[in-house]
């Protein structure tokens, strides 16, 4: 083992075939694991942005529904307009489905063929990460062996080469100088011996290069062996990366999905349904000169009556009790009445003091508890439900009738979730409210 080791040092040329430059096939084995891990991390953060986009065009589309449902535009273009929110929640759907996607199906797959192709050592690093660096290690061992001895001799051949050179240049020098007949003999001695040890070396040198080309088609083709099983082990693994690339594609490209070209259809068709002119036409007949009008006409006294009064002063007397002044048209907001409503003949309660006014002002809440003689549309406490509940997201109230919380808060519902998504609840600090129901998870 001391000799394959010590074999390892003076790596000649970037080759395979050099004495330990298999290695890189061997890190070839922990790459492979690596690049599963990559591909997870790659995959998840990609669900992430899938999520966060659903979200925000969720949060979108309620923000400007409730805007455009609230506002002055009407008819069939406020249908059309509308049907770009309806684009956003569904679109919204279909990418929290790619985010379920590429984790419960792409994200497992390569989780699972990853912990069936690695198996981790309990000294560390992985069981085929040893096979392949063992198995190269035994395939180039016995040639490694051979290369070391023929370097040894190379080095001795090389050695006499120089020391036989040296002795010659000496032997010149003497007889050029006339030196001692007896140092002249010497080191032509010395020169013969070194010619024999030059002889010598160079057919041990050759011989070792005899032997190394006997034991290199072995080597080779052992080492062919081992690669071919480690190419067929990577070759696995970009099949497999292949085949999940393909299944993430499918999985992100939505102009596939029947559904997502569902969508466009739905709203193109809705916007191709906005009649402008019916729009005119409507608003012409409900506020403009279309309206039908009492016009004045000659009424003849009455004794009964302590003055005359038209019909048209009559229709237009003020109702006693409550008097709305803001109700929405629109369904989704049929519950809902703006905070402009006026209570006439409802003296205050000689209970109630200046100081309890200003708490009602200073909250702004239609639904305070101080306040509920003012509002016309609390519902009785004897039909109230009272369900704790907890904040999953945040939410900043849009109208002064709706409640703010923060994502972890904890309220109480006080009424079942209506047609359009909406409760009706109380804050831990009393002040009662809507909010959305899909906004909050039960606590019970």
């Amino acid at each position: 083992m001391s000799d394959f080791n010590d074999s390892l040092i003076d790596v000649s040329s970037d080759s395979f075939w050099e004495v330990g430059n298999y290695k890189r096939s061997v890190k070839r084995v922990d790459d492979g694991n690596r690049l599963c891990n990559d591909l997870m991390s790659c995959l998840h953060e990609r669900a992430r942005i899938e999520k966060s986009y659903s979200t925000q065009l969720t949060d979108w589309a309620k923000r400007w529904r409730q805007t455009i449902e609230k506002g002055p535009q009407y008819g069939t273009v406020e249908r059309a307009w509308c049907a770009l929110m309806t684009e956003a929640e569904k679109v919204s759907d279909l990418h929290m489905e790619v985010k379920a996607a590429l984790m419960a199906e792409d994200f497992e797959k390569i989780k699972n063929w990853q912990k069936d192709a690695y198996h981790k050592q309990m000294i560390g690093g992985f069981k085929e990460t040893k096979e392949a660096e063992d198995g190269f290690r035994k395939a180039q061992k016995p040639w490694a062996k051979k290369l070391k001895e023929m370097e040894t001799m190379k080095k001795a051949y090389h050695t006499a080469c120089k020391e036989e050179k040296t002795a010659t240049s000496r032997e010149n020098s003497s007889k050029l100088d006339n030196s001692n007949p007896e140092a002249q003999k010497k080191l032509q001695e010395k020169v013969e011996k070194c010619q024999q040890e030059v002889q010598k070396t160079k057919e041990r040198y050759e011989k070792s290069l005899e032997d190394l080309d006997k034991v290199t088609p072995q080597y080779m083709e052992n080492m062919e062996q081992v690669f071919e099983q480690w190419q067929q082990f990577e070759g696995k693994r970009l099949s497999f990366f292949k085949e999940v690339l393909l299944e993430v594609k499918q999985h992100l490209d939505l102009s596939s999905n029947h559904k997502y070209t569902t969508v466009y259809h739905t709203l193109q068709d809705t916007i191709q349904g906005a009649d402008p002119q019916e729009d005119l036409k409507w608003f012409r007949s409900n506020h403009g000169p279309g309206m039908t009008m009492n016009w004045p006409q000659f009424e003849e006294w009455s004794m009964d009556l302590n003055r005359t009064l038209s019909r048209r002063e009559t229709k237009r007397r003020p109702a006693e009790g409550v008097t709305l002044t803001a109700i929405s048209h629109n369904p989704e907001q049929s519950s809902r009445v703006s905070s402009s409503a006026a209570v006439e003949k409802a003296p205050a309660p000689a209970a109630i003091t200046a100081a309890d006014d200003d708490d009602d002002e200073e909250s702004g809440n239609p639904f305070s508890s101080s306040s509920a003689n003012g509002n016309p549309f609390e519902e009785e406490p004897s039909t109230e439900m009272c369900v704790p509940v907890r904040a999953v997201y945040d939410y900043e109230g849009q109208e002064q009738d709706e409640l703010s919380f923060k994502a972890g808060d904890e309220l109480v519902k006080l009424s079942e979730e209506d047609e359009q998504g909406w409760c009706k609840g109380r804050l831990s600090n009393g002040t009662v409210g809507l909010y959305p129901a899909n906004y909050v998870e039960d606590l019970q």
